[in-house]
């Protein structure tokens, strides 16, 4: 497989559609069946997390516009997790998108940029 070596910088823009988690169900005060998030995303390289968004509070449909750089040498994957920031104990996993390298960097020239994910 194809890896990567270099700069990488990521934005986040925003997240959409996202789901209540059993944990924000269970300890939701409003109405039952929804319940917003206190959701961030976490940016990581072959597991190793090179950035973190700030958490927004109480949506479902977060706009973060925030930017992560990190220099990568032989990575392999992407990975962006989105999670729900719970008061006490491990937040709670909503969602991930696993993008890897070889996929980006088959179809790129040097300065293309990719967006839509």
């Amino acid at each position: 497989t194809m890896k990567f070596s270099g700069y990488l910088k990521v934005r986040i823009g925003e997240a959409v559609g996202l789901q209540p988690t059993r944990w924000s169900l269970r300890h939701s005060l409003f109405r039952k069946g929804y319940q917003l998030l206190d959701p961030y995303v976490a940016v990581s390289v072959d597991q190793v997390r090179v950035g973190q968004t700030s958490t927004k509070q109480k949506t479902n449909k977060p706009t973060y516009n925030e930017e992560f750089s990190a220099t990568v040498t032989e990575g392999r994957q992407i990975e962006l997790s989105v999670f729900h920031d719970t008061p006490i104990g491990y937040d709670d996993f909503v969602a991930n998108c696993t993008l890897y390298f070889q996929d980006l960097l088959r179809s790129a020239a040097p300065s293309d940029t990719f967006e839509g994910w």
